[in-house]
């Protein structure tokens, strides 16, 4: 009888396999998903220390084959973006489902992965906080700076509004890894004077339930 270690080594292999499909490049010429799975496992690993092979399979999971769902396919605007990325949420949570099943994951295990993957229950929810998290950090540590040049006539308030929305979506845990981060100085800058701002106004971000 296979072990269910078994089946998340037969889970990551898909997972990763589906990863590479992705057209989109690296720097080091690797599939951009694939580094993006390894880097969101890499931070949950440091946000949960003793994380459970399931929720590191789901962290691996975060972008399943995103790049199906080009953005371009969805209308302009702010209502166009969020059922964008509301139907990524929901397609990426059900393929993560289906190649967890596919290599033996019982359903129950399955299912909890994909809950994690649909953002469902943020703040409620350990697992789905958690990936919040990390992808959080994967946006401030690798790509805060690509995301600026790309949004280069956005004024100095709308990124720092960006950087506010990001700030209160992760745990205090979270937080404090954030602000450890080795930032370039403009990033620095704009992070502070957003948690600076949000302190002012007394926003602050209540910690989630416990690590699964």
């Amino acid at each position: 009888m296979n072990s269910p270690m078994d089946a998340f080594a037969r889970a990551r292999a898909l997972i990763d396999s589906a990863h590479a499909a992705d057209p989109a490049r690296a720097d080091d010429g690797r599939a951009a998903e694939l580094v993006y799975a390894e880097r969101m496992e890499a931070w949950v690993a440091q946000l949960v220390p003793d994380a459970p092979p399931l929720l590191r399979l789901a962290a691996r999971a975060q972008h399943l084959e995103r790049w199906l769902v080009p953005r371009a396919t969805f209308p302009e605007g702010k209502a166009g973006y969020l059922a964008w990325r509301k139907s990524l949420y929901g397609k990426q949570a059900a393929r993560a489902r289906e190649l967890l099943l596919a290599a033996g994951v019982p359903p129950a295990g399955a299912d909890e992965a994909a809950t994690w993957v649909s953002k469902t229950d943020l703040r409620k929810n350990a697992g789905t906080q958690a990936l919040e998290d990390a992808a959080c950090l994967v946006f401030l540590e690798n790509e805060i700076g690509a995301f600026a040049r790309q949004h280069a006539g956005y004024p100095r308030d709308k990124f720092t509004d960006i950087l506010r929305k990001t700030w209160r979506k992760m745990s205090p845990r979270a937080q404090e890894f954030a602000r450890a981060l080795d930032l370039p100085s403009a990033v620095a800058a704009l992070v502070h004077e957003a948690v600076r701002t949000m302190a002012i106004t007394g926003i602050s971000t209540p910690p989630p339930s416990s690590p699964p």
